[in-house]
C-alpha cells in the first residue's frame, strides 16, 4: 500500500492526495494505491499539482494499515503525518 504525501505551497502543510484529485491533512481520506500501476498514477497526478503550484515535493510513502488506522511505515513519514515528536513551545497551546 502506497500514498502521496506532499506540502501545501503556502503554508508548508503535510498533506496527501485524495481520490478525487484534492489533497487533505487527514491520511484516512488519502487515495491508497494497491498496485504499482496505481501508484504511478498517483505520482502522475500529484506531479501535475505541483506544476499548477498547488503542492511541493509530492512523493509516494509505504503504509499499512494498524488497529484500522493508516500508518507511514517509515519514521520519517510517520512524523510528518502525526507531528513532531516533541512538544514544540508555543504550538498547539491553545495560547495566542
Amino acid at each position: 500500500m502506497q500514498m502521496i504525501i506532499a506540502n501545501t505551497l503556502i503554508e508548508g502543510q503535510v498533506v496527501f492526495l485524495t481520490a478525487d484529485a484534492g489533497w487533505t491533512h487527514d491520511i484516512e481520506r488519502g487515495a491508497v494505491a494497491l498496485s504499482d500501476e496505481e501508484a504511478a498514477a498517483l505520482l502522475a497526478e500529484a506531479k501535475q499539482a505541483e506544476k499548477a503550484n498547488k503542492v511541493i515535493d509530492p512523493y509516494l510513502i509505504p503504509v499499512s494499515v494498524v488497529d484500522g488506522s493508516r500508518h507511514p511505515t517509515e519514521y520519517r513519514e510517520f512524523i510528518r503525518a502525526t507531528g513532531p515528536t516533541v512538544p514544540i513551545p508555543g504550538s498547539q497551546t491553545g495560547h495566542h
